[in-house]
């Protein structure tokens, strides 16, 4: 009876997720949800004390980020059947805190009531199948080089976050120093993880983390958490504070942060599943399947996310990691999202996974993304410059954005110049004033 059930339950999630279609197994699929999730998990801590810096409650922001999460992944695994998670993004959250309240003095009721315009805006555009519309019309050069500038910034903040760069008065960024030991225990992981890769040994990556968060335990360099259980905090204190606010986005200024979201929110997004799909090989002729429920699940998460009380969630280039040991279903982030469930009675836990158990992680899987690289026309000048901006500009900016603005400013212009201005869709030319809208509002205005 037992064997039975079984059957019709691998019955079920073979039906819903085609696990055979794809090439991979429940085991494989949790593993690498497994990963993924632990790969992402320090944003549970990092978001509250980013918007925490506004002011908000930072027990109800953990809790808010923990339930997108949940949300957003679950989504994306149910309605999309990808290996990709969604939770609450780095980047919009630093803006709304330091840029939106701090700098330009307005209360995070109000910045919160533009989060949630721009998540209605979102959704409204997605329902209207525009984001999917647009993100078919970009060339497969700019989607490779999408990935690879992905793998590159990922790379970039694993070398940070491990210690191994850092900041430089002189020269931007610099080697770290060898004598900090929890930068040696980056280089230990690495060390282990790569040589796991090279023998081609099934979880390596995730084998490695469990190395280098033991190994920091042991030495020390990484503290035992103080209890293991904790009761989830209340989200009084954000939910539905959005919503109340909404009357009171009357300046211009409030319209332009709204618009900042949505445009940021729209590209980050996009960027993260493309480079995300290409390294997981479910790209066709250039093209992302089901990208529209994809682009939904999204849309629906920022919109909870934001009656929760969150800046917008994005989809996690981290989610790379899973993907990387093999996660190609949805099942990986339904694995995730249950994890983020699960996150908010035991987040005392999560403390041991800090940025030197995640940098080597960021690093290898950057160089795996950056593999795509291969497929640009380098040979052609008018692609490769563009392409070039894109790769380069993601970590040198720390922006996702301004990576995907530079590359796709630079692609009507060089193709213009090089007598190839028909095979340029109309969607392009129209992304070409969209960036150069962006870049105004975020560099020009606050200024002016």
């Amino acid at each position: 009876m037992e064997s039975l059930n079984d059957e019709k339950n691998l019955s079920f999630i073979e039906r819903l997720f085609h696990l055979n279609q794809a090439g991979t197994t429940i085991k494989r699929e949790f593993l690498a949800g497994l990963t993924t999730f632990v790969s992402m998990a320090y944003i549970l801590f990092v978001n509250p004390q980013v918007l925490g810096a506004s002011g908000m409650d930072k027990g109800a922001l953990f809790t808010a980020t923990a339930l997108t999460g949940v949300i957003g992944s679950v989504l994306m695994g149910i309605l999309a059947n990808y290996p990709i998670a969604i939770a609450p993004g780095l980047g919009d959250n630093a803006f709304f805190s330091y840029s939106v309240v701090i700098a330009m003095g307005i209360p995070w009721q109000t910045a919160m009531a533009g989060v949630f315009v721009a998540s209605i805006i979102f959704l409204i555009i997605s329902l209207l199948k525009l984001r999917e519309l647009v993100i078919n019309s970009i060339p497969q050069d700019l989607k490779l080089a999408v990935s690879a500038g992905l793998g590159l910034f990922i790379a970039f903040v694993g070398l940070q976050g491990g210690g191994l760069i850092e900041a430089s008065k002189s020269s931007l960024v610099e080697i770290g120093s060898f004598t900090n030991p929890t930068t040696l225990l980056t280089i230990a992981g690495l060390i282990v993880t790569a040589g796991l890769m090279c023998r081609k040994v099934p979880g390596a990556i995730f084998i490695g983390m469990v190395f280098t968060t033991i190994a920091g335990l042991a030495t020390k360099l990484i503290p035992l958490p103080s209890h293991i259980v904790s009761g989830i905090p209340s989200l009084k204190p954000t939910f539905g504070v959005g919503i109340a606010h909404v009357g009171d986005i009357k300046q211009p200024q409030l319209w332009a942060v709204v618009i900042i979201f949505l445009l940021v929110a729209f590209f980050d997004t996009a960027g993260t599943l493309i480079g995300l799909a290409e390294q997981a090989h479910l790209m066709k002729n250039g093209k992302m399947p089901r990208i529209g429920r994809a682009l939904m699940a999204d849309s629906i998460s920022m919109v909870s996310g934001a009656i929760m009380g969150t800046t917008p969630p994005t989809a996690y280039v981290e989610s790379s990691a899973g993907i990387a040991i093999g996660g190609r279903t949805g099942l990986t982030s339904i694995v995730v999202g249950v994890l983020f469930a699960i996150s908010m009675f035991f987040s005392p836990l999560l403390t041991v996974v800090t940025s030197n158990v995640t940098a080597p992680v960021l690093i290898i899987v950057g160089a795996l993304m950056a593999q795509s690289m291969k497929g640009i026309h380098w040979e052609k000048f008018e692609i490769a410059l563009p392409a070039f901006l894109t790769v380069l500009a993601m970590p040198l900016t720390y922006n996702i954005t301004y990576g995907i603005a530079f590359g796709f400013l630079a692609y009507p212009l060089t193709m213009i110049a090089a007598g190839r201005r028909k095979e340029v869709n109309g969607i392009m030319y129209g992304l070409f004033f969209v960036f150069a809208l962006l870049l105004y509002i975020i560099n020009v205005l606050p200024h002016s």
